[in-house]
């Protein structure tokens, strides 16, 4: 049976995850069950580097910065499943594969952001993710992550 762990903010997310702002993706985790999937948040605000210039007039979340949230929710997963917080270790990608973007992300959307395992190795990680507003899914992918030292 896997353990499941309610919700946890942003200051628990920032002990899992090396990203920080401007590049920290995920606010919030919903539900996490350890060695299975994660059910994460990203608050997408007008406030936004990128929404200054994607696109001015017609705001719209650059699809690679969902895939970057989706990875990161995944790194999250990662971390709790394989034990790795403290480790020295990071989650890197390797490849991404199948992004298709199905509807725009614009600001003042809660994002969801849903990763599970599709494999799970002490090195590779294989992830299915699946971004959503409202239950619509704006982004689907499929990505590898390696686990490696952290760079001195």
């Amino acid at each position: 049976m896997s353990e499941e762990t309610t919700g946890f903010d942003v200051v628990e997310v920032l002990k899992r995850l090396p990203h920080r702002y401007p590049l920290l993706l995920v606010d919030r985790v919903k539900e996490l069950v350890v060695d299975e999937r994660i059910h994460a948040i990203k608050a997408v605000s007008f406030n936004e580097d990128f929404f200054q210039g994607h696109f001015p007039g017609a705001p719209i979340m650059p699809g690679v910065l969902q895939i970057e949230a989706l990875a990161q929710a995944a790194g999250v997963l990662a971390v709790e499943s394989l034990g790795l917080a403290g480790s020295g270790k990071l989650v890197y990608f390797m490849a991404i594969e199948n992004a298709k973007f199905r509807a725009p992300v614009t600001p003042g959307c809660l994002l969801d952001l849903k990763a599970e395992f599709v494999q799970k190795r002490a090195r590779v990680c294989k992830f299915a993710g699946e971004a959503s507003v409202d239950g619509k899914v704006t982004c689907e992918v499929s990505f590898t992550a390696m686990i490696a030292d952290a760079p001195e």
